[in-house]
C-alpha cells in the first residue's frame, strides 16, 4: 500500500475504530458480576445430570440462610426471647421467604389414642427458663440446630425461594439486616449461599476497580519512563485502554458476566497491550532518528517487530486458550476471554497505532540514541561467566530440578467454601462460627434409592438400614442431619410416647410405621413429606450440613462411608449416592490435575509445532521446550514445599506462565537465527543475540512482574497467589533464558552451513 492510500484508508479505519470503541464502551454498562456455584459443576457428567434431576424432585440444597444471634447473659431470658420471636415473625413476612424455623416458633407434639396436643418449646404465657431449657435440651434434634450447646446463641433457619435473582437476593439481605437492627440485635452472624454470593461479588467489584486504578497508574509511569514525552504517554494509552474496552464490551455483546477469575482481566490486558505497544512505539521512534519520512518509518517499525510480536501474541493466547480443557466453566471462560483479549491487543496495536503515528507523528526532536555502555558491559561479563561455567550451571540446574520434582510430588488438591478469603475476613469468621456451633453451612446430601421394587421407603428393613447410615453419619462423619424420613419417624414415635426422649427411635412394627405415615403425609398439606421422599416412594433424601473440612478430608470420609456400607451389607436392597452442590464442586476438583496436564500438554505441543515450523529444527524445538519447562517445574516445587494447594484459582498459573515465558525464548531464538543467517559462527551469534536481546528480555520481564505483582493487593487469596507465583515463574524463566538457553544452544545445536 502506498503512502497516499494509507492516509486515505487510514482515516476511514480510524473512524470505524472510534465508532466500534464507543459502542463497546456502552456495552460495558450491561456487563455484570457473577458468582454462581453451579458454574463450578462438572459439565457433561452423569452425577451432575443426576443431581439436577434429583433437585427437581425435591428442592435446592443450598437456598437457605442461617442467622445466629448471641446473648451475653444466655439465651433463656424472656426479653431476649421476646425480641427473637418478634424478629422471627417479621422475617416470615419478607418477600421470597418460604419459612423460618426458630426455637420460639417450634412446638412439641404429644399424641394419644384420642387426641393430639402441642406445646411450644418457649411458652411465653408461662415462661420458665429452667423448665423450658430442660425440655429443649432433652431433644437432640434441637441442639446445635436451633440452639447452641453452650446456650449462648440461637439460630434461625430461613428457607427462601429457590434460584432467586441477584437483585432479589440483595434486597432480601438488606431487609434481613434492617429487621435485625430494628430489634437492636448487634451481635449476630449470617451465612448462606446468597450471603457468600453478595460478599464475593462486592469484593470482585472492589478488586476490579482497584486493578483498573493501579493499572492506570502503572501504565502512565511505564510510558513516561520509556518515552519521556506527553506524546509517548497519550498515544499508547489509546491502544491500551481500547483493548480493555473492546474485550470487556465484547463480553457485554455476548451477555457474558465477569466471574471471580476474570476480575484480573483489566490488569492482564494492560500487561499484554503494554508489551505490544512498547515494542512498536520504541521501534518507530528509533526509525524516526534515521528516517525523515514518517510513512517509511512506520513501514520499517511494523516490518521489523510485527512478526515477532505476532508470534509472541499467538503463543501467549495459546497458553490462555489451553485452559479450555480444564473442566471448570469459569476457568474455561477465563481462558477463552483472555486468549481473545491477547489477539485483540495485537490487532489494535498494529492496525491503529500506525494510523495514529501518521496523524500525530511524534516528538519533533528525537534525541540521538546513545550507546548504553552499562548494559553492554554487564551483559558481556555475564555471558562470559555463563560460557566458562556451563558445567557448574548445568549441575546446579539439575539439582534444583530434582529438588523441585520432590516438591511437586507434595502438591495437594484441596478446596474449601471460603477458600479464596483471608482468615481475618468477617464472613469467613461467621462461617467458621456456624461450623463450630451449628454443624456447618456446607450442604450434605445422600439419595437413597430402592433396588428391589418389593420394598418401599416405608419398609421396616429399608428404614433400619437408613437408620444405620444416619447414626454413622452423625457419629463418625460429623453430619448434622437437618431432615430425613428416619428423623421424622423418630420424632413421631417420641410424640406418641408423651415426649419421652427414650423413644426417640424408629418404631419397631410395620403397623406403627403405617400409622405414623398417615400423620406425616398430612403435615403442611403434603408438602413436608414431598421434601424428603419422591412421589414414587422409591427415593428418600438424607439432608444435612457439615463443617467445611476441605475436599481432602471429605474425600477420605466418603471412602470410609462406603467401606462401612459395604462391610455391613447395607447396599443389598438400597443404593446410596452422594450428591449435592458441594459434592459436585469437590468432584470437579478431582479432575483438575488431569485436565490441567491435558491443557498444558496441548499448549506445549502447539507452541512446539510453531517453533519447529519457524526454525525448521527438531533440536531448537527440544531446547526451547526444555528451557520453558524449567520454571514450571520450579514453581510446582515451590507450591509443594510451601503448602500452596492446587485449586481452581492456582491451577491456571502453569498455562499462563508457559504462554508468556516462551515469548522471550522466541525473541532470543529469532535473533540467534538472524545472526547465523548473516554468516556468523555459533559463539559469535550467541554473544550478539545475548547483548541485543538481553536488555529487552530483562525490561519486559520487569514490566510483566510489576504488573502481576499488583495482584497481591487482591482481596482473594487465589488471586494473591496467582500474582506472586506468576512473578516468581517469569523471573525464573528469565534466568533460564539467560543461562540454560545459551548453554543448550552451544552444546546441543549444530547449525547447518548458512550463506551470508
Amino acid at each position: 500500500m502506498g503512502e497516499i492510500k494509507f492516509k486515505k484508508y487510514g482515516r476511514v479505519v480510524l473512524l470505524l475504530f472510534i465508532v466500534a470503541t464507543l459502542y463497546l464502551g456502552y456495552k460495558i454498562s450491561v456487563v455484570s458480576f457473577d458468582y454462581d456455584l453451579e458454574k463450578f459443576f462438572p459439565k457433561d457428567d452423569k452425577e451432575t445430570d443426576f443431581f439436577l434431576s434429583y433437585r427437581e424432585k425435591f428442592s435446592s440444597d443450598n437456598d437457605f440462610i442461617l442467622i445466629s444471634v448471641e446473648s451475653n447473659n444466655g439465651i433463656f431470658n424472656e426479653p431476649f426471647l421476646n425480641r427473637i420471636d418478634s424478629l422471627t415473625k417479621e422475617i416470615q413476612k419478607i418477600k421470597n421467604i418460604s419459612f423460618v424455623n426458630s426455637i420460639t416458633n417450634q412446638e412439641e407434639f404429644f399424641v394419644s389414642s384420642f387426641f393430639t396436643v402441642s406445646k411450644p418449646y418457649i411458652d411465653f404465657t408461662d415462661f420458665s427458663p429452667k423448665r423450658d431449657s430442660a425440655r429443649i435440651y432433652k431433644n437432640e434434634e434441637l441442639i446445635n440446630s436451633l440452639v447452641s450447646k453452650n446456650a449462648k446463641s440461637i439460630c434461625l433457619f430461613i428457607k427462601h425461594k429457590d434460584y432467586i435473582s441477584k437483585y432479589e437476593s440483595d434486597k432480601l439481605i438488606v431487609d434481613l439486616n434492617n429487621s435485625l437492627k430494628k430489634y437492636s440485635f448487634h451481635n449476630f452472624r449470617m451465612a448462606g449461599r446468597i450471603i457468600g454470593q453478595k460478599y464475593y461479588i462486592d469484593k470482585m467489584t472492589f478488586d476490579m476497580s482497584l486493578f483498573i486504578g493501579l493499572s492506570a497508574f502503572l501504565m502512565i509511569l511505564f510510558l513516561f519512563i520509556a518515552f519521556k514525552s506527553l506524546w509517548g504517554i497519550l498515544i499508547p494509552q489509546v491502544i491500551i485502554l481500547s483493548s480493555i474496552i473492546w474485550i470487556v464490551g465484547g463480553m457485554g455483546v455476548f451477555d457474558q458476566s465477569i466471574n471471580i477469575v476474570l476480575t484480573v482481566l483489566p490488569l492482564i490486558m494492560f500487561i499484554v497491550a503494554m508489551s505490544d505497544v512498547i515494542h512498536l512505539v520504541s521501534r518507530y521512534l528509533d526509525a524516526l532518528r534515521v528516517e525523515e519520512n514518517i510513512f517509511k518509518a512506520i513501514l520499517i517499525s511494523v516490518k521489523e517487530v510485527g512478526m515477532a510480536t505476532f508470534l509472541t501474541s499467538i503463543t501467549t493466547s495459546i497458553g490462555f486458550f489451553s485452559l479450555y480443557f480444564v473442566n471448570i466453566q469459569p476457568i474455561k471462560t477465563f481462558g477463552i476471554v483472555m486468549g481473545i483479549g491477547v489477539l485483540i491487543a495485537f490487532f489494535l496495536t498494529f492496525l491503529i497505532l500506525p494510523i495514529l503515528f501518521n496523524i500525530f507523528p511524534g516528538p519533533k526532536y528525537i534525541i540521538e540514541k546513545k550507546e548504553n555502555h552499562f548494559w553492554t558491559k554487564y551483559l558481556s561479563l555475564f555471558f562470559i561467566k555463563i560460557i566458562n561455567n556451563k558445567r557448574i550451571i548445568s549441575i546446579v540446574t539439575g539439582i534444583v530440578l530434582l529438588i523441585s520434582v520432590i516438591g511437586l510430588s507434595k502438591i495437594n488438591t484441596n478446596n474449601f467454601l471460603m477458600d479464596d478469603l483471608k482468615d481475618n475476613e468477617p464472613i469467613k469468621l461467621d462461617f467458621q462460627f456456624f461450623d463450630q456451633y451449628y454443624g456447618g453451612v456446607r450442604p450434605f446430601e445422600i439419595a437413597v434409592s430402592i433396588k428391589d421394587t418389593s420394598y418401599s421407603v416405608w419398609s421396616n428393613e429399608v428404614l433400619n438400614k437408613m437408620d444405620s447410615i444416619e447414626m454413622y453419619l452423625t457419629k463418625y462423619y460429623g453430619v448434622s442431619i437437618k431432615n430425613s424420613l428416619v428423623k421424622t419417624l423418630k420424632i413421631a414415635n417420641r410424640s406418641h410416647h408423651s415426649g419421652n426422649s427414650d423413644y426417640y427411635l424408629l418404631p419397631k412394627s410395620q403397623r406403627k410405621i403405617r400409622k405414623y405415615r398417615r400423620s406425616i403425609r398430612l403435615v403442611d398439606g403434603g408438602d413436608f413429606v414431598n421434601s424428603i421422599i419422591d412421589s414414587s416412594e422409591n427415593i428418600a433424601r438424607i439432608m444435612g450440613t457439615i463443617p467445611d473440612l476441605g475436599n481432602k478430608i471429605i474425600s477420605e470420609k466418603n471412602r470410609e462411608l462406603f467401606q462401612f456400607i459395604n462391610a455391613n451389607n447395607l447396599d443389598d436392597i438400597l443404593d446410596f449416592k452422594l450428591t449435592g452442590s458441594s459434592h459436585l464442586v469437590d468432584k470437579n476438583l478431582k479432575y483438575l490435575s488431569i485436565s490441567l496436564v491435558k491443557g498444558l500438554g496441548i499448549s506445549i505441543l502447539i507452541v512446539a509445532l510453531i517453533i519447529g515450523f519457524i526454525y525448521r529444527s527438531y533440536m531448537i524445538l527440544l531446547i526451547s521446550i526444555i528451557t520453558n519447562l524449567i520454571p514450571l517445574i520450579f514453581i510446582a516445587g515451590i507450591m509443594g514445599f510451601v503448602g500452596i494447594e492446587l485449586k481452581t484459582s492456582t491451577s491456571i498459573i502453569f498455562t499462563i506462565a508457559f504462554g508468556i515465558a516462551v515469548d522471550d525464548t522466541i525473541h532470543f531464538l529469532g535473533k540467534f537465527k538472524y545472526e547465523l543467517l548473516k554468516g556468523k559462527d555459533k559463539i559469535y551469534a550467541l554473544k550478539r543475540t545475548y547483548l541485543t536481546t538481553g536488555k529487552a528480555m530483562i525490561l519486559t520481564t520487569l514490566i510483566l512482574c510489576s504488573g502481576f505483582l499488583l495482584l497481591i493487593f487482591s482481596s482473594f487469596l487465589g488471586t494473591f497467589y496467582l500474582g506472586l507465583l506468576l512473578c516468581i515463574t517469569l523471573f525464573v524463566a528469565l534466568i533460564a533464558d539467560l543461562t540454560i538457553l545459551p548453554i543448550l544452544l552451544l552444546v546441543l545445536y549444530k547449525p547447518k552451513l548458512m550463506r551470508k
